[in-house]
């Protein structure tokens, strides 16, 4: 007897996908070409992957980071987060430095190598964007946006 269920067309492969009610099997088939895309415009061309890329992102975007603070909106562990700044470090993207009131905080900021390499950055992710995106309308990147982030503000961490 032949299969006459219809498959999803959208989904390449033409396999039954089972999983279609699950956001984890979504999010799985949504990163596919958002890696595909991270890889081509920033990870080949700055040598850096998404944590990295992330990190540089909300450092510049936020005038006092701690370590602490990056841990906890990233959910890496600190001594993951440790490895990961010395690297960051070691390329002269980041510093770190104590703070002058409590010598207990420390504090990551860019250095001037690393404020041009996100200013470059910048620069290409519109580009990135508009190409993941590009098959959506402007209300439908909308809703995507705040319905991701409504999934994200829940979590448990």
């Amino acid at each position: 007897m032949k299969n006459t269920r219809v498959l999803e067309p959208a989904l390449p492969g033409h396999l039954d996908h089972k999983m279609m009610k699950l956001l984890g099997y979504h999010l799985a088939q949504a990163s596919i070409p958002t890696n595909t895309a991270f890889k081509k415009y920033i990870g080949t061309v700055f040598q850096l992957n998404k944590v990295e890329f992330t990190i540089l992102m909300l450092v510049a975007s936020n005038e006092t980071v701690t370590p602490k603070r990056l841990s906890i909106a990233i959910n890496v562990p600190a001594p993951n987060l440790t490895i990961i700044l010395d690297n960051l470090e070691k390329r002269e993207l980041i510093a770190r430095s104590r703070s002058e009131t409590d010598r207990r905080v420390q504090y990551v900021n860019l250095t001037p190598k690393g404020l041009t390499m996100v200013d470059d950055m910048n620069a290409v992710t519109d580009a990135m964007e508009q190409e993941l995106l590009k098959h959506l309308t402007p209300a439908e990147r909308a809703m995507l946006f705040e319905l991701l982030k409504k999934v994200a503000l829940h979590r448990r961490v």
